[in-house]
């Protein structure tokens, strides 16, 4: 087996991983402040450091005060989300988008042009989510236009428990239409390379963390990275053991993996 590549890139999971809502994972004051405290060591390490993200839920511009308002120094150019990549598609194809999206996510959006859809692109919009819209997609669908998917994650977590994700809405329209979903976030090996680009490094010279064992670390291992599984968010008792191959590493949580990076991989 030929040797590991140095690390040159660190992806970083956002939800679950760095916080949860308004709160810093696990939540807790002094846990924040030692998050922060590893956050810094390792913007100062020499290493690119990409925060990747499924969240659909607010726009990046948001996002980046929820994030910045706990405390971690991070840059719009740094951050990579799934709403990027469905808009990066969009743009590609030349589409006018029915938008099944969170309406604090329309400003990523802003200057695609929406009137006559002939592309349907779903999210997580709970307030979208009921029949009158989702048969307008169907039809839509039955037309002809692509069924674009943001993710198709089962579920996330928010403070009161885990919830809904896109991902069941989805294959509910493709079941009804006989179609598939183009996927643009994560697992797609597509979302992890795209998050790469410009940042001079292999995918096989990067390390993901994150809390979603088939979405974060299962996509990126299949891209070539390698995966740190964290327990806190989304996860779930014994998920390391549902991905061939396993995580390169199980941590309780950020620090802990961020500890790991610092001590053994740089």
């Amino acid at each position: 087996m030929s040797a590991r590549r140095a690390l040159k890139a660190v992806l970083v999971d956002l939800s679950g991983t760095l916080h949860v809502e308004d709160s810093a994972v696990p939540g807790a004051q002094e846990a924040l402040k030692r998050q922060v405290s590893l956050f810094f060591r390792l913007r100062s390490a020499p290493v690119t450091v990409r925060f990747v993200t499924n969240t659909t839920k607010e726009s990046k511009r948001d996002l980046l005060e929820r994030l910045t308002g706990l405390g971690f120094d991070i840059a719009e150019h740094e951050i990579f989300t799934s709403l990027t990549a469905a808009r990066n598609l969009l743009e590609q194809h030349q589409v006018r988008p029915l938008l099944l999206v969170d309406d604090k996510a329309l400003p990523d959006f802003t200057g695609i042009g929406m009137d006559n859809p002939n592309a349907v692109v779903v999210a997580l919009p709970p307030e979208h989510f009921h029949y009158e819209m989702m048969n307008r997609a169907f039809r839509l669908i039955l037309d002809g236009a692509p069924l674009i998917a943001i993710h198709k994650a089962r579920y996330f977590k928010k403070k009161e428990g885990l919830c809904l994700g896109p991902g069941p809405f989805v294959t509910g329209l493709e079941y009804a239409t006989d179609t598939k979903a183009t996927v643009v976030g994560k697992p797609e090996k597509t979302f992890f390379l795209e998050a790469l680009r410009g940042t001079d490094c292999a995918p096989e010279e990067a390390v993901m963390i994150g809390d979603d064992c088939r979405d974060d670390v299962g996509g990126a291992q299949q891209a070539g990275m390698r995966g740190i599984l964290v327990r806190t968010g989304k996860y779930r008792p014994a998920d390391e053991d549902k991905i061939n191959p396993a995580p390169y590493l199980t941590c309780e949580n950020f620090p802990e993996a961020v500890e790991h990076i610092l001590k053994q991989m740089l």
